[in-house]
């Protein structure tokens, strides 16, 4: 099924689990919106996601391969989660680096 465009009721889902999943969504912040909108507002998302990370110089090595990951895969390396879950009026309850600040364990509500 399309994140973007979930066939689900509105609150429908009491956990949401995903992972490694908006670096290949072409609108990421459509996508979370669509998961906030189907996770009742006592629920919880929980993510395990892959990121750009803020490290010097190595945020700019994954700028420099990001083309590569895009055009091999359709994954974009240099995914800006954290920022599109704050546009998507997502609640940060907890995020924890799992590798570096790449990987993150990252619990939302709605």
């Amino acid at each position: 099924m399309d994140i973007q465009n979930l066939d689900f009721l509105d609150d429908y889902f009491d956990i949401i689990v995903n992972s490694c999943v908006f670096f290949s969504v072409p609108d990421p912040i459509k996508g979370l919106k669509e998961l906030r909108r189907v996770c009742k507002p006592t629920g919880k998302i929980i993510m395990l996601e892959h990121m750009r990370t803020k490290n010097y110089p190595w945020g700019k090595v994954m700028d420099s391969f990001n083309w590569v990951s895009l055009y091999t895969w359709g994954a974009n390396i240099n995914g800006e989660t954290m920022k599109n879950i704050e546009k998507a009026d997502l609640t940060v309850v907890e995020a924890n680096n799992l590798f570096f600040d790449i990987v993150k364990e990252i619990v939302l509500k709605p």
